[in-house]
């Protein structure tokens, strides 16, 4: 059994997806971000920096014979790839994209997206320069990933795979917040290979699902209770 820790952000919706796609039994542990849950002390044994989504394999483990961690959410997919043989190829050209994909998402996509929609919606001073920088940005990469999918189906190449799971839940919040913009919302109707892209990975029932993830009930279990403790034993 897998225990998965995490919350409704784009990051941790990566985690959800994969485990969708790939039919593996799991149990959500809701960790609620808005709370700041995530700096628990038995949370950080899990993922040291704090952060959702983290993994429990109780399946493997490791070195002193105890359920293998897993945190940060590219190795969780890297990781469920190959533990499956799914979702990433063994070798080769696109493998070489799928990767390339993966870290461009981690690197430049989460980042900027995230650091735009807090100095839009969560800073407590209000920065012009800031929100217009990462406004820029964001769709600047829109528009590299644009570029890509006029090419191939998929960010990796002709098959479907964790690159577009690590996209999908940024690259859709992006084009939702820039679309509501007046001074962006031209140009990123005109992105269609990308928007077709959202359309059909979005159609996908795993995606579906794993987009749903926490449900009410498991926020609902985060809220209630005293320490994430309670959730392990």
């Amino acid at each position: 059994m897998i225990e998965l820790y995490t919350w409704s952000t784009p990051n941790g919706r990566k985690a959800s997806i994969m485990l969708e796609e790939l039919g593996l039994p799991y149990r959500v542990i809701a960790v609620d971000i808005t709370k700041d849950q995530q700096h628990d002390a038995e949370f950080r044994k899990i993922s040291p920096n704090g952060k959702i989504p983290a993994l429990l394999d109780h399946e493997s483990k490791d070195a002193s014979g105890q359920p293998r961690r897993l945190f940060e959410s590219g190795n969780i997919l890297i990781y469920l790839a190959e533990k499956t043989g799914i979702l990433l190829p063994e070798s080769g050209e696109e493998r070489t994209e799928t990767l390339g994909w993966l870290f461009f998402q981690m690197a430049h996509l989460g980042p900027m997206v995230g650091q735009w929609h807090w100095f839009k919606n969560a800073a407590p001073e209000k920065s012009d320069m800031a929100i217009k920088r990462y406004r820029e940005e964001s769709l600047r990469l829109l528009e590299v990933m644009n570029a890509q999918l006029e090419e191939v189906p998929y960010l990796g190449g002709a098959h479907y795979s964790i690159a577009d799971i690590a996209c999908y839940a940024w690259a859709k919040t992006a084009v939702e917040e820039l679309s509501e913009e007046e001074t962006e919302a031209e140009v990123v109707s005109g992105l269609n290979p990308l928007l077709n892209w959202l359309k059909r990975v979005g159609a996908r029932p795993a995606v579906i699902r794993g987009m749903q993830i926490p449900d009410d009930q498991q926020k609902e279990q985060a809220a209630t209770r005293s320490s994430l403790r309670e959730s392990l034993e």
